[in-house]
């Protein structure tokens, strides 16, 4: 065994941004030495990720994957579309997700080593984004959708139901990756926002000159809009708009979403 310590590996690691495993390896074949194993990482085009990590990571891909009675929507973030289309990186992404849906959101931090080496290879800033799990209850049920673009996902859902079917929980997925609502009821929307929504309705409504007898009426039809256009049980099926969504789940009832959409 080569002679170096956990704080040798942090310090090469500090030095060069380079994985964990990756700093290990060049610290053996130094023989202990931090600045011959820097140079070993230099050669070997492994470092430079500390400096990537300043980059903005806007683009990306998000995956989904089920594991029993759980799902779960992971985001894998990354710099240019380029490396978003990769394979090692889609299926890196993959990996997450399984691993969340079997074991839970802090799941993620086992792959670090994985995406950082896969940073050092590709030579951008990723990381981790957005990840979300759902895990269905006694008598409830779970789909999933992920809508893919050019092999890699980047709209994913998950949604749990009470008193439907899974083709049901499908169907209200498909409908949120569309409409990409933000809550799930009005209960949901903060108080603060729906104040200044209505006090600008207001302003609106009375600089258009409309009747002050007339104004709360029109400000609560104006507001109702609002809410539908970020509250899920207030929007109008996206298959069918003569249809809301509370008709459409009949006596089925949505207990929990989860939505990713890269850049949003």
């Amino acid at each position: 065994m080569a002679d170096y310590t956990a704080k040798d590996v942090a310090a090469l690691r500090q030095m060069t941004g380079a994985g964990m495993l990756d700093c290990k390896h060049a610290l053996e074949d130094a023989g202990g030495d931090v600045d011959q194993a820097a140079r070993i990482l230099r050669e070997k085009g492994l470092a430079g990720a500390a400096k990537r990590s300043d980059r903005e990571a806007a683009e990306g891909a998000v995956a989904v994957a089920r594991s029993g009675d759980a799902a779960a929507v992971v985001e894998l973030r990354c710099e240019t579309d380029f490396v978003a289309k990769a394979e090692e990186f889609v299926a890196l992404a993959d990996e997450l997700a399984a691993l969340v849906a079997s074991k839970g959101e802090d799941a993620t931090a086992e792959l670090n080593e994985e995406i950082d080496r896969l940073r050092a290879t590709l030579k951008e800033n990723i990381s981790v984004g957005r990840v979300r799990r759902l895990v269905a209850g006694s008598g409830q049920v779970l789909d999933t959708y992920l809508h893919r673009q050019a092999g890699r996902g980047v709209n994913a859902v998950a949604v749990v139901l009470a008193g439907g079917s899974e083709e049901l929980a499908h169907d209200v997925a498909v409908h949120i990756a569309f409409a990409k609502p933000a809550y799930l009821s009005r209960d949901e929307v903060p108080e603060a926002d729906v104040a200044a929504e209505r006090a600008t309705l207001e302003t609106i409504s009375r600089n258009e000159g409309k009747p002050e007898a007339a104004l709360g009426k029109i400000v609560e039809g104006r507001l109702n809009g609002w809410f539908k256009e970020r509250v899920l049980l207030d929007q109008a099926y996206v298959r069918d708009e003569k249809q809301t969504i509370v008709a459409l789940l009949g006596p089925a009832t949505i207990v929990a979403f989860a939505q990713v959409v890269i850049g949003a």
